[in-house]
């Protein structure tokens, strides 16, 4: 395809080196690590030119940044789904990103208990999913080996899960968004995408900072990914619909109590593991989250409200759907936010002997979750590909832990249309 003459140049102030271009092969919307590892991919394995547009004035804001630092081992997962392979490739490539670019990580391994016999079934299909996923050395335990892991867990029986680990993702971004610079792509941030019309064999793209004209368009908007689609033309097929994820944090006196990571056995029906303890990269543990609708899309307090956001739930069809099959669910994740004790309460099913005096209230997180007209929560990964744009509209958790072979994924399809060719390893086939 070939690009229209660009305009002639308009000499730039002599503070400004390289002004911003208004032209490149793509412009990718949305700087957490889908967006930022789908550019590097393009920037670096593709030689394309690449403009990556964020809202926020820093990286990962929003779901990479406000995540529990989880490197997930794909145990969970559906095999032959996309979050099984995407999260296979991806836990490998991150823990040698890490290793290349020396970001600090821990391979440090977990624990998922069984804390009562009615959910051992559980744990074997658990175990069953992991062997499928090709994780290696998965290790039954009964209660007692169960403590040579984690001393304080009261369990039945468990599952050792080495692959699994710990990582910073915001450093992880912030190092994906410096390589997309050194290949020569930008990453305008305070710069909100506003639309986008096609002109000839060009899209342009119009931002708070300017348009941009561009022969592909990704849409990795996260939490804005379904309106972002609208925006573009396209019925995604879904909405997103805020969970607030909160968590508390051991004291620094009890933060012994927990070697690394402990996870108790998942509820099935929901795209959500538990609450659950996460040792961080930083130092600490963290205990959480929970899963409470949220009334904004960055609403990271129990006060928060979006007029907006609360409506657009409020009015969705799908969402009264959702609503009617899992309301007491609902009302009890509810309960636990405003109440220290249930929270409380759900940690001591792992670890008895924990008091109110040993945790703390932490940070929270805001999970984009894609709700289909039927009330049913999307789980794996939702793609859509349509007039030389892909729309990422359903990246959930392991997102952060798979983002460059699912950015490496998103870049192919996009590498497709702008028949360029990826250098290295194939994207993963789309089904």
């Amino acid at each position: 395809m070939t690009l229209a003459p660009a305009p002639v140049a308009v000499p730039a102030p002599a503070a400004r080196l390289s002004p911003p271009r208004d032209r490149a092969d793509v412009v990718v919307i949305g700087g957490g690590a889908v967006g930022l590892a789908t550019a590097m991919a393009l920037a670096r394995d593709g030689g394309a030119s690449v403009v990556v547009v964020e809202a926020e004035e820093r990286v990962a804001r929003h779901q990479t940044g406000n995540n529990s630092g989880v490197i997930h081992s794909g145990l969970y997962y559906k095999p032959g789904s996309y979050k099984a392979r995407f999260c296979a490739a991806g836990r490998d490539a991150m823990y040698a990103f890490c290793r290349e670019h020396g970001i600090a990580h821990d391979p440090c391994g977990k624990v998922v208990v069984a804390t009562s016999e009615a959910e051992i079934p559980a744990l074997d299909e658990l175990a069953r999913r992991g062997t499928a996923n090709g994780l290696a050395d998965l290790r039954r335990l009964s209660g007692d080996a169960l403590r040579e892991y984690e001393p304080h867990v009261a369990g039945v029986a468990g599952l050792h899960v080495k692959e699994t680990g710990i990582v910073d993702y915001k450093q992880v971004a912030s190092k994906y968004a410096d390589l997309v610079r050194d290949a020569g792509g930008e990453v305008r941030l305070g710069t909100a995408f506003r639309g986008v019309r096609t002109d000839g064999n060009e899209l342009v793209v119009r931002t708070t900072g300017g348009e941009v004209r561009a022969r592909s368009l990704i849409n990795c908007g996260g939490l804005h990914s379904d309106r972002v689609a609208r925006t573009c033309g396209l019925d995604p097929g879904v909405r997103i619909v805020p969970f607030r994820g909160e968590y508390y944090e051991l004291t620094p006196a009890k933060a012994s109590l927990v070697r690394n990571l402990i996870y108790p056995v998942p509820d099935a029906r929901f795209p959500f593991l538990g609450v659950h303890f996460t040792r961080m990269i930083g130092g600490g543990v963290e205990a959480g989250p929970n899963a409470v609708l949220a009334f904004a899309r960055h609403g990271y307090k129990r006060t928060s409200f979006h007029p907006r956001d609360a409506a657009g739930t409020a009015l969705y069809g799908g969402f009264w759907r959702m609503a009617r099959k899992f309301w007491r669910t609902g009302m009890g994740e509810m309960y636990r936010s405003f109440s220290k004790g249930a929270f409380l309460r759900s940690l001591q099913r792992l670890i008895p002997e924990l008091t109110a005096a040993d945790i703390v209230p932490g940070g929270a997180g805001v999970r984009a979750q894609a709700l289909t007209p039927d009330g049913a929560l999307v789980d794996d990964f939702r793609v859509l590909r349509q007039n030389r744009m892909v729309h990422v509209l359903n990246a959930p958790s392991p997102a952060a832990t798979a983002s460059i072979a699912i950015g490496r994924h998103i870049a192919g399809l996009a590498a497709e249309d702008l028949g360029l060719t990826l250098r290295g390893e194939a994207p993963l086939a789309t089904t």
